[in-house]
This record gives C-alpha cells, sequence and structure tokens, in this order.
C-alpha cells in the first residue's frame, strides 16, 4: 500500500513532535532533579554552617580555695547560667592538679552555654530577657563573640549541646573503614580474579555469580543481621566495636569490589593475554604480570566508591550497636566506637535546639568526605585509564 507524500510528512511531524515533548519532559525531569538538590544543599548549608562557630565569652578567672572545691566560685554570679557547665566543672580539677594557681586570676574566653549560642545566632532559644540584656551588654562590650567552633572538630559526643563534637565518630569511622578495607578488598579482588580467569563455565560458578549480584542489591540491613548473628553472637566479637562494625561493612562491601574487578579485568583486551602466553607464560604469570596491572586503575576506582558507599551506611551499624554514647576517643578495634552516619543519626533525636545545626554541621562534614572520594576515584580513573 503505497502512501503520499503528504501522509509520510504528516507521520514525520508527528513522530518530531514526540520527540521534541519526550526531549523537553527529559530535560525537565533533569533540571527538577538539580533544583531539588540544589534545595537541599542550600538547606544543609543554612542549617549547618552556624554549628562551626561557638559563642565564647571573656571574663576573668578567679583561682581561688572554694573555686577548688565549687567551681562555680570563680566566676562572677551573674555569669555563671550562661557559661557552660563544662568549662565550671573543669575548674576544680584543674586547681587540683596546679594547685600553685591558688590565688591568682587571669582573663579568659570561656565557652558558653548553647542557649547563648542560639541567641547569638537568631535561633530559638529559654533565654529570660534579664539574660539578654546581660549578653547584649557585653557584646557591645566585646567580651562575648561567635568564634570558630573548636570543640565541634575536637571533642566526642556529650550530652551537653555545645561540648558535643564528631571527633570520636571520625576516629570510629576511620578505624571501622581499616577493618572494612583489610577484609573486603584482598577477598574481593582474588574471588573477582578467580571467577573470570580461572573458574570453568558450569552451573556451580553461574550460581556463585548470580549470588553475587543479587548480595549487591539487597538492603544493607540485611547485612547488619547477618553480622550480629555470625560475628557477635556466634563468633563473639566486641558489640559496638570498629572491628564488628568493620566485619559487617566488609560484607556488604564484597559484592561491589568484586562485580568493579570484574569489569575491570574484561576490559583488558584478550591480545595480552594471548601475547603473554605466546612467550612462554603461565596462567598465573599472565594475571599477576599483565592483566591485573592494567585492570589496577578500574579495580582501585571501583574499591574507593565501595568504600564510601560503606561510610555513609547507618542502618547495618545500629544493628552491631554502634550508635552507643562515646564521648572519648576509642583506642582499639574492639573498644566501643561510633561512625558519623550513627552519631549523625544520634543527634537528630536530641530534643535541644543546638543539635539541629550539630546534625546539619555533620551532615555537611560527611557529604564534604564522600564527595571527596568520589572525586578522587573519577582523577584515578581518568589518569590512569588506558583505552584499547
Amino acid at each position: 500500500m503505497s502512501h503520499s507524500f503528504d501522509e509520510i510528512s504528516q507521520q514525520l511531524k508527528r513522530r518530531h513532535r514526540k520527540s521534541a515533548r519526550l526531549k523537553w519532559a527529559s530535560m525537565g525531569a533533569l533540571g527538577l532533579a538539580g533544583l531539588f538538590l540544589v534545595l537541599f544543599f542550600a538547606d544543609m548549608l543554612s542549617k549547618g554552617l552556624p554549628a562551626f562557630q561557638q559563642a565564647y565569652i571573656n571574663t576573668e578567672v578567679r583561682y581561688t580555695e572554694e573555686a577548688s572545691r565549687d567551681g562555680r566560685q570563680a566566676f562572677d554570679e551573674d555569669l555563671i547560667p550562661l557559661i557552660s557547665r563544662t568549662v565550671v566543672r573543669v575548674i576544680p580539677l584543674q586547681l587540683r592538679n596546679n594547685p600553685e594557681m591558688i590565688g591568682t586570676s587571669e582573663q579568659r574566653w570561656m565557652l558558653a552555654t548553647s542557649e547563648v549560642d542560639q541567641y547569638l545566632k537568631g535561633h530559638r532559644n529559654r533565654l529570660s530577657d534579664e539574660e539578654k540584656t546581660e549578653i547584649d551588654e557585653r557584646v557591645a562590650a566585646g567580651q562575648v563573640d561567635l568564634r570558630f567552633n573548636k570543640t565541634f572538630f575536637g571533642s566526642g559526643d556529650s550530652k551537653i549541646a555545645e561540648n558535643a563534637g564528631i571527633l570520636s565518630a571520625v576516629v570510629g569511622t576511620i578505624m571501622t573503614m581499616i577493618v572494612t578495607l583489610l577484609i573486603s578488598f584482598p577477598i574481593g579482588v582474588m574471588t573477582a580474579i578467580y571467577l573470570e580467569e580461572f573458574a570453568p563455565d558450569n552451573r556451580f560458578t553461574q550460581i556463585i555469580e548470580i549470588n553475587i549480584n543479587n548480595l549487591a542489591a539487597i538492603p544493607s540491613i540485611l547485612f547488619g543481621l547477618l553480622g550480629l548473628a555470625i560475628f557477635i553472637n556466634f563468633f563473639g566479637v566486641p558489640r559496638s566495636s570498629p572491628l564488628a562494625g568493620g566485619m559487617t561493612l566488609a560484607l556488604m562491601t564484597l559484592p561491589v569490589i568484586i562485580i568493579a574487578t570484574r569489569t575491570a579485568l574484561r576490559s583488558v583486551p584478550d591480545s595480552i593475554r594471548h601475547a603473554a602466553f605466546g612467550v612462554g607464560c603461565s596462567r598465573w604469570q599472565v594475571v599477576r604480570d599483565h592483566v591485573l596491572p592494567l585492570a589496577m586503575p578500574g579495580i582501585m576506582t571501583g574499591s574507593i566508591i565501595g568504600l564510601a558507599q560503606a561510610m555513609g551506611e547507618t542502618a547495618p551499624l545500629i544493628i552491631v550497636g554502634m550508635v552507643a554514647f562515646i564521648p572519648d576517643v576509642g583506642a582499639s578495634f574492639t573498644q566501643a566506637a561510633t561512625v558519623m552516619p550513627a552519631q549523625i543519626f544520634t543527634w537528630s533525636g536530641e530534643p535541644e535546639q543546638a543539635f539541629v545545626e550539630k546534625t546539619a554541621g555533620g551532615i555537611l562534614v560527611l557529604l564534604s568526605v564522600l564527595i571527596s572520594l568520589n572525586a578522587f576515584a573519577v582523577v584515578l580513573r581518568k589518569k590512569f585509564e588506558r583505552r584499547w
């Protein structure tokens, strides 16, 4: 059946209109996703950046006999409700360790309470009118100021909002990632090498490949249940420790590293293998000396992305107990610890207003680390990637 020129032209126009609608719909979806991403980062920045500043009060500290028994005696009475309890508690201990300081005084910048901090930042607070007036007068006199929050980066968790920091969570995250890397990377790479270069193509290896692909897609909380059942309940690994958390995350990271390594091995042309066989190399020598070095950039990229994904996980670590209150930095892989996602989760449940900005600040720190790791993986791939 023949079609006239006008009918063909109408069909082409309809196709072009459909193609244009699809193009604009796709661009609209991309723009909407970008808008949500911008709004997310803007919200996090507006809430999180204030966490990097903290209110301090410049006042005279009098080291007296009374202050060695009650730290409040070192300050003016009207300042006691405005100065953090952590500062007041430290004064007697400081005088016991340094008795020669008794009878002296000095001018120091002291950590203010979270309520003072929130008032200076224009947030909701519970200060009385008299306390606000006192703060305003001291701000005008240059005795109250917002300074870089060293406590946020230099201390562990605390129930006192102004004294809470992420140091113990950062150290716990590093220790957990070390365990994850030491377990998942060698096992994942060796498994991928065997499946890709040595294993015969039979029913058994096909079942293994299917299960590896399935493991990469299951919810992460199931790995937490597996870690709880095997590592903690069966093998007796200390609960809440970086060792337990790292082993659990290693289970979750293994499929990602195996799949990335197999993809990198497949990207090496067979001509490299044939040339190595042609000069008398054994299969292991071909893999070790020729295939593996050429595939290593892809392997490293996939491994870094897998570790970055594991670093942002919370659900499996909650199951193995890494949401403990950790005020001090852990000294070993078997002591109780927490990680940054779990610390952020804990802060998000606190009722005080000051913990809202600390939650957002922790998210910003975690996002910065994750974006840096992914950027490093991209740079690594671009620098060492070979096109055949």
